[in-house]
């Protein structure tokens, strides 16, 4: 071997030695056996955390919040109508006046469509812009004067009274219109629910009592008495009045016994024998 060549072999190895590398060694991670091998890799799947103040019922989409929103504009088109303004307007405005401009546009879209559109107590109409919506109060008046009529009419037609709450929601400012129609008017209390009820008062219909009829009638005590009793005490006062529209008594109506049939057939039947019958016993001999 060249001489030289063992010389560069030996300042080479000398070199190595004044220059020592450390080498770091990788630790191989030991698998865990106590779990099968179907479950190391696999990564555990965790459910969204849900905020602890989260309301569902204020939730955008639910129905509740949707009726919520519906209760909202249909209270605020009343209060608005009962101040007089009775123009319609259109959804945005009233999402506007009403607060609610960050409902969602399926919301929005389900008031255009469906809820408006079929609640009774809203008005839907529509124009090049789009749908306008207003108040429908029960009773279609707008002032004192179609109050007065409307109440004539249900006295000509003999239609009763109407409620008070029903006049408060149509006309604005009603209590001021009440007070102005004065004697035209006769409140009456329910006595199931304490509602007060409108009628109309007819001046034609007054009659002026005598002091001293009144005081007779009054007099007169008829509670717990049937027709019998008021019958026997107007006779005993010599006044025969109700024995034309007393009430009679009907007799009951008696059913007939039904005959046996088999005679009546059996008779017809030999209705044509009578004659030979007779002949026969007057000459037997024939």
């Amino acid at each position: 071997m060249d001489p030289s060549l063992l010389k560069e072999r030996e300042a080479f190895l000398k070199r190595a030695k004044n220059q020592p590398s450390v080498e770091k060694r990788k630790h191989k991670s030991k698998p865990d056996t106590s779990e099968p091998s179907s479950k190391r890799h696999k990564v555990k799947s965790q459910p969204p955390k849900v905020p602890t103040n989260f309301d569902y019922k204020t939730a955008h989409g639910s129905s509740q919040f949707k009726f919520s929103v519906l209760a909202k504009i249909v209270k605020y088109m009343k209060v608005r109508h009962q101040h007089g303004d009775t123009h319609p307007l259109m959804i945005d405005e009233i999402l506007d006046e009403t607060n609610q401009t960050d409902i969602t546009t399926k919301i929005k879209h389900w008031l255009l469509t469906e809820a408006l559109m079929n609640n009774p107590k809203i008005i839907t109409k529509e124009d090049r812009e789009g749908k306008r919506f207003s108040f429908r109060p029960k009773l279609e008046i707008r002032d004192r004067k179609g109050l007065l009529k409307l109440l004539k009419n249900y006295d000509l037609h003999g239609r009763g009274g109407i409620n008070i709450e029903d006049v408060e929601e149509a006309i604005p400012d009603a209590e001021k219109a009440l007070k102005q129609l004065g004697e035209h008017v006769i409140y009456v209390v329910r006595p199931n629910d304490k509602k007060k009820i409108l009628f109309y008062n007819d001046k034609y219909c007054k009659i002026s009592l005598d002091e001293d009829f009144q005081k007779l009638w009054r007099s007169v005590p008829v509670e717990g008495l049937d027709d019998k009793k008021i019958e026997e005490y107007l006779e005993k006062q010599g006044i025969a009045s109700m024995q034309d529209v007393a009430s009679h008594k009907v007799a009951p109506i008696q059913k007939r016994k039904k005959g046996s049939r088999k005679n009546k057939t059996f008779k017809k039947l030999n209705d044509h024998l009578d004659g030979l019958l007779q002949d026969y016993t007057e000459n037997p001999k024939k």
